[in-house]
């Protein structure tokens, strides 16, 4: 009899555990699908039609016209080249630059490593706010203390207009967004190194290998599944800079600095053209997830 009724107890079971785990997950379900889900949707609908925030006009359906206008459209095909360029730059040398920091401190022991730990991870969790007005004193043309660095020691013959000069103020951009991406990948490639098999790194070099053969055989292929979280998130990141933007340069000097994130802004809200905005963000949701599916492919062939 025990035999018989146990199947049934089991599908209770499970049932009871199945119902108690969705319950859990109704909050953040909830929270998902009405902040997340929702917006998305919306965002593609409202792409196809002429909306703006007034709530006294009706929108007006206009088909693929935002799209259109979108590519003929000069300051975003500038946006988009900004953007590109501060991808491609800022996430190769965010990345190898975390390994080669990591790689430095992950041996160290006790509080040497919490405190490097610290420094590198405290731009991050420091507001966005503070960390951009600490970089706008910096680059200040009158009295901030790059200029005053460069010509007290002769690098610099005059003070520069780090901002306010296009050939240096897209840089001075990728700079301050370097120094506040490196945080968490430095923490989680600390972490995946010291989960290496150190078994694996003895017998290599008991078998003769050097330092660069242990870590391009064993400990790279490893650590592949940290890079591609990194890779992932510093992309998404970095397509999606905004902040720096707004409160440095507003896209300036003549569209020098102006990114997609910012346009889409500058359209949906100060333009008022909610249609227009909605069709960029499609486009750079479409562009990340190109690009983040590409970099999931090489990781795999890798």
């Amino acid at each position: 009899m025990a035999n018989k009724k146990q199947p049934a107890m089991s599908r209770a079971l499970v049932r009871r555990e199945t119902t108690s785990g969705y319950l859990f997950l109704l909050p953040s379900l909830v929270f998902f699908v009405g902040f997340v889900i929702i917006p998305m949707v919306m965002c593609v609908v409202t792409s196809f039609f002429d909306a703006n925030l007034n709530a006294t006009q009706n929108d007006v359906f206009i088909g693929f016209q935002n799209y259109v206008e979108l590519f003929h459209d000069p300051v975003f095909h500038k946006a988009l080249i900004n953007t590109l360029i501060i991808v491609v730059v800022s996430v190769p040398i965010t990345c190898v630059f975390s390994l080669w920091v990591s790689s430095a401190i992950y041996k160290m022991k006790g509080p040497l490593l919490s405190f490097f730990r610290c420094v590198f991870y405290l731009p991050v969790v420091t507001g966005s706010v503070a960390v951009t007005v600490v970089w706008k004193w910096m680059y200040n043309n009158y009295y901030g203390i790059l200029n005053y660095v460069g010509t007290s020691t002769g690098v610099l013959d005059h003070n520069i207009n780090w901002l306010g000069d296009p050939k240096f103020a897209l840089g001075c951009i990728i700079l301050i967004l370097l120094t506040t991406s490196v945080g968490q990948p430095i923490v989680l490639y600390v972490s995946a190194l010291g989960n290496v098999d150190t078994s694996l790194v003895e017998a290599a070099k008991v078998d003769g290998a050097t330092n660069l053969q242990v870590f391009w055989k064993i400990k790279w292929p490893q650590m592949m599944p940290t890079t591609l979280y990194i890779l992932v998130i510093t992309t998404i990141n970095s397509f999606q800079c905004f902040a720096l933007i707004q409160l440095l340069t507003s896209g300036g000097p003549n569209y020098a600095t102006e990114t997609v994130m910012y346009y889409i802004y500058y359209s949906a809200f100060k333009l008022y053209r909610l249609g227009y905005g909605n069709a960029m963000g499609v486009v750079l949701a479409i562009f990340i997830a190109i690009l983040s599916a590409v970099q999931f492919k090489l990781a795999k062939e890798k």
